[in-house]
């Protein structure tokens, strides 16, 4: 056991904690001294809320959405327009382009961006399934919403090349966004508009 440590219990509820991204050491050991102070309901509670989140939780058969059915809540809701699909690289961006209230379409979820550095190609995302949901001719307009960096420039550029062939608008979010930006840390504001601004993406190939 650690010197710095009077339970081993405390270490490895500690050591399990760091693990977190972002979670450091001393980050770990407030969470864990909080959660000695809560009742034994509240981290029973706590405790099981990320066992069912592990065993339950599902991806959307629709856009690869994490959901607890088999089509998430928004590919079911009636009120969107299913022919608008918005691309975009993580379950986070689907978080932080709803939080801006300003879209009323689908997404598609890839799972992450073309990143030969990293050993991420096409294959590894749901490009494919993307191809798929247009050529169905069900899609009247795919926007192409990845981080505008060289990866996501890259990424955008293939899908562009895979969905040319069907009869679909295909758009980009306005340069709202700096270059080199990530979506997640885009604000609100500046999101939505960039959504509303959106433009034909042939339109920002040089």
């Amino acid at each position: 056991m650690s010197a710095s440590y009077s339970s081993r219990l405390l270490e490895n509820a500690v050591n399990e904690f760091s693990r977190l991204p972002g979670i450091g050491n001393k980050t770990a050991l407030r969470l864990v001294l909080h959660l000695l102070k809560q009742d034994k309901a509240t981290v029973e509670n706590f405790g099981n809320a990320i066992i069912q989140l592990k065993e339950n939780i599902i991806y959307c058969k629709e856009c690869f959405n994490l959901s607890d059915t088999e089509t998430c809540s928004i590919c079911t809701a009636k009120n969107r327009d299913h022919g608008l699909v918005c691309v975009v690289e993580n379950i986070k961006d689907v978080m932080s382009i709803e939080a801006t209230g300003q879209y009323f379409g689908v997404y598609h979820v890839l799972g992450g961006i073309i990143s030969p550095m990293d050993g991420i190609g096409p294959s590894n995302l749901t490009v494919k399934e993307l191809e798929q949901r247009v050529s169905t001719g069900q899609v009247h307009e795919v926007i192409l919403a990845l981080s505008t960096t060289m990866e996501g420039d890259t990424t955008n550029f293939y899908i562009f090349r895979k969905l040319k062939p069907y009869s679909v608008k295909i758009s980009t979010l306005a340069r709202g966004v700096a270059v080199g930006d990530e979506l997640e840390y885009a604000d609100q504001i500046t999101l939505g508009k960039s959504i509303i601004n959106r433009t034909l993406f042939e339109n920002t190939i040089s």
